[in-house]
């Protein structure tokens, strides 16, 4: 028996999760070639699966599914390191009116943030987009992983520990005159 799922129509599918599964992958992989490159395949995986979905899962589920396999694929060749974007997105339009200073100083915090991210465990790191980023409920997150609900909720809160302890231990937050929230990497003499 078909289900609604199976007669969706790829090009469909594509236009709808295009732009949610490109941010999620540049985010994964950190670089935004590799994430087109990495998207590409989770289409052509797509294309070949969707005959045999079986519609137990949302089509959103299953293809974030197959993005994270495709990712984590990639990533687990040696010659390809993580480097994640911004969590505010790549490519974010600078304000003609925004002084440098500011700039190179929100710059330096998302490096900051991000390497820290960088540093985590790919399980930890994967939860902690999906749930936190790609907003997917703890029970979508677990489906992704193919892991339950209480090892994911384990595991994200794990992942939130360590980026805390990390962030922590790398940063010293504070807020400037402004009341914008600001970080400074510590110097490796503290």
């Amino acid at each position: 028996m078909q289900t609604a799922e199976h007669s969706l129509d790829p090009e469909a599918v594509i236009r709808e999760f295009q732009q949610p599964l490109l941010g999620y992958l540049r985010r994964y992989v950190g670089n935004p070639t590799v994430a087109e490159d990495l998207l590409q395949e989770t289409w052509m995986r797509m294309t070949r699966g969707l005959e045999g979905f079986a519609g137990h899962s949302s089509i959103k589920t299953w293809l974030f599914t197959i993005a994270s396999r495709v990712a984590a694929d990639y990533l687990r060749r040696p010659v390809n390191k993580v480097r994640l974007v911004d969590l505010d997105e790549a490519g974010e339009i600078i304000d003609p009116a925004q002084e440098i200073g500011d700039k190179v100083i929100a710059d330096e915090m998302s490096d900051c943030v991000r390497e820290v991210i960088d540093s985590l465990p790919d399980a930890y790191r994967s939860t902690l987009l999906l749930h936190d980023l790609q907003d997917f409920s703890l029970e979508q997150t677990a489906e992704i992983a193919g892991s339950t609900p209480g090892a994911t909720k384990i595991r994200l809160h794990r992942a939130r520990q360590r980026l805390k302890a990390a962030l922590d231990r790398e940063c010293d937050f504070y807020h400037s005159r402004q009341g914008v929230f600001r970080c400074d990497r510590k110097s490796d003499d503290e």
